[in-house]
């Protein structure tokens, strides 16, 4: 069976390291996947978090792309909410004139960060002004493009420059309404498989995508591969997500009950449920791996999986996309 693979990172800071060394890992990582053979590399945006130190990933994707010469290297994803559409296209217009045919501008529509940093990131929005997801993501695909329509209020903008080969435009989710968003406006689209596990909700999101689009989309999982499965099982630990539902009905994922806690208490609430979930990770040898990708590729029709390791050791994270490498290499041989 033949399919191809990706690296979703977030520039972890294992135990013991600083910011500048987990961003030196990254650079190594991605000339290591590069040389591996993986297709895309793709850099988290989070906020406020002690632990991750890629708060800013256009930085660090274009430090990649100078660092590399054949990967695709792009967000995933830029969290569109806190920025001007107009500006993340011109962002990625300029990194795709820089390294053409390369460049990937995946988009997400959560927050990447506790109540406060989206409130220091959005400080000087026009609440009166500010559109919904969808509607920030029709503009910015026509910033990518000519611009907005004449009757929109910022007609006549256009993003520069225009480079030789456009961003490839992917949009990141977890539901069907994502999957018919990304479709609507010939995006494509990156199931978060990671976050939303559920296999009933996958084959909707994708037969949805699919039907609209006759493509498959990408899918985003937890992966991890050691010499043992004994081995793996033991790295990667009870890895739990934890999801917070307020009474207003916003719900986000959160690595822990504490960083849940604090969430509702900068949102100002006190009213909330919290559902602990125990997301699905792909361990075990490089061979268990495989043969559970193949699974999923034969189920689904996957041709893309975007591994997310949730190791935050650099050894035990170069070790595994190692062997993950290998093992995509030998499925598509």
């Amino acid at each position: 069976m033949s399919w191809s693979l990706s690296i979703l990172d977030k520039s972890p800071i294992a135990e013991g390291a600083n910011a500048h060394e987990a961003l030196q890992f990254t650079i190594r990582l991605a000339q290591r996947a590069e040389a591996l053979g993986y297709r895309r590399y793709w850099i988290a945006e989070h906020h406020g978090a002690p632990g991750l130190a890629s708060s800013a990933p256009e930085i660090v994707v274009s430090h990649l792309l100078a660092h590399t010469s054949r990967l695709r290297v792009g967000s995933g994803g830029v969290m569109l909410q806190h920025y001007s559409p107009f500006k993340v296209a011109e962002t990625f217009r300029v990194l795709a004139a820089l390294a053409p045919g390369r460049v990937d501008l995946g988009v997400g529509k959560a927050p990447g960060g506790l109540p406060l940093t989206t409130r220091a990131l959005q400080w000087f929005h026009d609440k009166t002004k500010k559109p919904d997801f969808p509607h920030q993501l029709a503009e910015l695909d026509a910033f990518l493009k000519w611009g907005v329509a004449e009757d929109h209020p910022l007609a006549g903008a256009v993003a520069l420059p225009v480079p030789p080969e456009p961003p490839q435009r992917i949009l990141l989710g977890g539901s069907v309404e994502s999957a018919r968003l990304a479709a609507e406006h010939d995006w494509a689209f990156c199931y978060a498989g990671h976050f939303n596990g559920d296999e009933a909700n996958i084959e909707r999101s994708i037969d949805a995508y699919r039907e609209a689009t006759g493509r498959a989309p990408l899918l985003a999982l937890y992966a991890f591969a050691a010499e043992t499965a004994e081995q793996a099982r033991e790295q990667v630990g009870a890895l739990r997500i934890f999801k917070l539902q307020l009474a207003t009905g916003q719900s986000v994922n959160l690595p822990s009950p504490e960083a849940a806690a604090e969430f509702a208490r900068q949102t100002g609430v006190s009213d909330y449920r919290l559902d602990e979930l125990h997301p699905h990770v792909v361990a075990g040898t490089a061979e268990d791996v495989r043969d559970d990708l193949d699974a999923l590729h034969a189920r689904f029709g996957i041709e893309e999986f975007v591994i997310d390791t949730p190791v935050a050791d650099y050894a035990l994270r170069l070790a595994s996309y190692e062997l993950l490498g290998h093992a995509a290499l030998a499925a598509r041989v």
